[in-house]
């Protein structure tokens, strides 16, 4: 003879257990509050990490550009000036015209960023 299957309240009865099911739910609900919480706070430390190394990653890529750009120009720029011989025309020319044009950068930067006394327009009848 098959034996009849016994409800969970009834196995609960046999066992002493009385225990009210809303207990049981109550416990549900704290288990699924507890890991809502804990799953939040994980969620915000993984962002943490993630924007941690998105920021590394673009510090590291712009820094390795610029490297590799000024790199690219400084060298090549540098072995050619430096299979140039020095004292000649061209390279004093160079050298004199740097220097005017330093001069020359100078005088404006420092014009603009003096103030003129008042009452007094020459300098924007000079430029």
């Amino acid at each position: 003879m098959a034996r009849p299957k016994k409800t969970v309240a009834a196995s609960r009865a046999e066992k002493g257990v009385d225990a009210p099911q809303t207990e049981s739910v109550s416990g549900t609900l704290d288990v699924i509050s507890d890991a809502a919480k804990r799953g939040a706070e994980d969620a915000s430390a993984a962002a943490s990490r993630t924007l941690k190394s998105a920021a590394q990653f673009a510090n590291r890529f712009v820094y390795t550009t610029c490297y590799t750009i000024s790199y690219g120009v400084v060298f090549p720029t540098m072995l050619l000036v430096r299979s140039i011989p020095r004292d000649n025309a061209a390279v004093r020319g160079v050298i004199d015209g740097a220097d005017d044009a330093r001069a020359k950068a100078d005088e404006v930067y420092h014009s603009l960023t003096t103030p003129a006394p008042e009452g007094d327009f020459t300098a924007l009848s000079s430029a």
